[in-house]
């Protein structure tokens, strides 16, 4: 994905808020953000108070500011939000194992922080705010993808309550970042560097989507400039077995089945069959538009950066198996020279 300083420059003269801000997407975005566009202020709010001195250190500049608080907290937020043109909604509780034990929490942090979000933007005229969201979400079998379900439901059918004038709400759903935080890529890599000769697999043919996190921001980004209000945008990602994926990473590993957690998908879902008389492809991404819409007419055919979809078939999936752009052991060592993470693994593609 190329793009250059120009595509952007139309948000200079926003301010921005990340919730969430301090995690692996808030601090790329960040960081390309300052890159690219410079704006007149981005807001980082999150609730860990080591999390943010420590980015503090990273990202100093004058136009960045760092506010302590939690999305369950509604007065806070709307405090956060005087003045914030542009939101990107990242915070949430994601792991699904934990989720799945402790439900009430998760539902008060992605349904109930989505709530709070929804209306002290409103309250604060708050000109756009996109929600990110997961492949969990569609067609979801685990509480954690059910919240975000909710959630995505929440910020869509937004827009029919502001009207015309009012904030847009949108959505953007993509699966894995390749070597996040809590994402499968460091944890083989910790057993790899432990000399374990052994790696727990759940299923010897789960396959998952993958995007490196510079794709997933410019994605929100570009969708930033294109969202009309309601839709769920969907980057085309690349799909991999988890095998192939441990085997790039150290070619000689075993593999102990250990079967599927709790709430586990063995493939996971972006488009989903029922969503397809919704669902417009693009050359790199579709979009699903909501299924209920009380506002102002929206073309999503043509975008207002003048790219052109077209309807997918009826119960069209689109999934990471029957992905078109599904990668084998080879591509996907590839992928991971091209993120540099053989600079840090000595016994990379031996």
């Amino acid at each position: 994905m190329v793009l250059n300083k120009k595509n952007f420059s139309k948000l200079k003269k926003f301010n921005f808020l990340i919730t969430g801000g301090t995690g692996s997407f808030g601090q790329k975005f960040v960081e390309i953000l300052q890159k690219k566009v410079r704006p007149k202020k981005i807001v980082i709010f999150s609730r860990d108070e080591l999390k943010q001195f420590n980015m503090q250190k990273k990202f100093n500049s004058e136009n960045i500011r760092y506010f302590l608080g939690d999305i369950r907290d509604e007065k806070r937020l709307d405090l956060a939000l005087k003045n914030i043109d542009i939101v990107v909604h990242a915070a949430a509780l994601k792991q699904v194992p934990a989720a799945e034990y402790n439900p009430t929490e998760v539902i008060k942090t992605n349904i109930l922080g989505a709530e709070n979000l929804i209306r002290m933007s409103m309250n604060n005229n708050v000109k756009k705010i996109v929600a990110l969201s997961t492949d969990k979400a569609a067609c979801p079998i685990n509480l954690y993808g059910a919240t975000k379900l909710v959630s995505d439901k929440l910020f869509s059918s937004a827009n029919n309550i502001t009207g015309p004038k009012g904030p847009l709400f949108s959505i953007v759903r993509y699966g894995n970042v390749l070597n996040s935080r809590g994402s499968v890529i460091p944890f083989f890599l910790e057993k790899i560097k432990n000399k374990e000769k052994v790696l727990p697999i759940t299923h010897t043919e789960m396959t998952r989507f993958f995007l490196t996190i510079e794709d997933g921001v410019y994605f929100v980004l570009k969708s930033i400039q294109r969202m009309q209000g309601g839709e769920i945008f969907i980057p085309k990602c690349v799909s991999l077995k988890i095998t192939d994926l441990a085997k790039a990473l150290k070619k000689d590993i075993s593999f102990k089945i250990i079967g599927l957690r709790p709430g586990e998908k063995l493939h996971e879902v972006l488009c989903p069959k029922d969503d397809s008389r919704n669902t417009i492809e693009f050359s790199s991404f579709y979009i699903i538009k909501p299924t209920i819409n009380f506002g102002k007419k929206r073309n999503y055919k043509i975008l207002p950066t003048k790219e052109v979809g077209k309807n997918v078939k009826e119960n069209f999936e689109y999934n990471s198996y029957n992905n078109k752009n599904k990668i084998t052991n080879l591509k996907i060592k590839i992928l991971l020279k091209n993120l540099h993470l053989n600079k840090k693994i000595k016994y990379f593609n031996k």
